[in-house]
């Protein structure tokens, strides 16, 4: 490691954290705004010779970016929790905790095939690309994909108590 970087680094982060924290918390909820500052500090190590004299209006911009990334990213989680919640096998909305449970159960390809579909938007003839098989067998293991996290999810929901409740009736 460059022994100048690293004091340009420690230089510069001390007087910018603060700033850019209330920066994002004005614009998110406060886990994201953790999460996007520590991702804005990451770049501003990575490019620490690109960052200039007057540093805080670029580490804004960067901040600001981060920001939208983290944004999209949530958004597409949103759109596959929306995906699979109109799959017909599907009982009801998963919560986030249900769904990532629930896909950290499959094997890691059935998961990467659904994330394929249902965050990239990918058809399986795309898929079968970036996973370099058929096209065939990526709708064929999609299917199956689909329907092992429909099952995961219909379990999950059961184990978790949400069967009607009888308390406060007469038998």
């Amino acid at each position: 490691m460059d022994e100048s970087r690293r004091e340009r680094f420690e230089e510069l982060a001390p007087a910018l954290i603060e700033p850019v924290r209330r920066y994002l918390a004005r614009r998110t909820d406060p886990d994201t705004a953790e999460d996007v500052l520590a991702e804005t500090l990451l770049v501003c190590w990575r490019r620490v010779e690109e960052v200039p004299e007057l540093p805080l209006p670029w580490v804004y911009a960067v901040a600001r970016n981060c920001l939208h990334n983290a944004q999209r990213s949530a958004r597409r989680q949103d759109r596959v929790a929306a995906r699979i919640m109109a799959q017909p096998q599907d009982p009801g909305p998963p919560d986030d905790q249900a769904l990532h449970d629930a896909l950290a159960a499959l094997r890691p390809e059935e998961a990467e095939l659904l994330r394929l579909w249902a965050w990239e938007q990918l058809t399986p003839a795309e898929i079968a690309v970036v996973l370099d098989i058929t096209p065939n067998a990526a709708s064929i293991r999609l299917t199956r994909a689909k329907q092992k996290l429909s099952d995961r999810l219909r379990k999950s929901g059961a184990a978790a108590g949400h069967e009607e409740s009888r308390e406060g009736r007469r038998p």
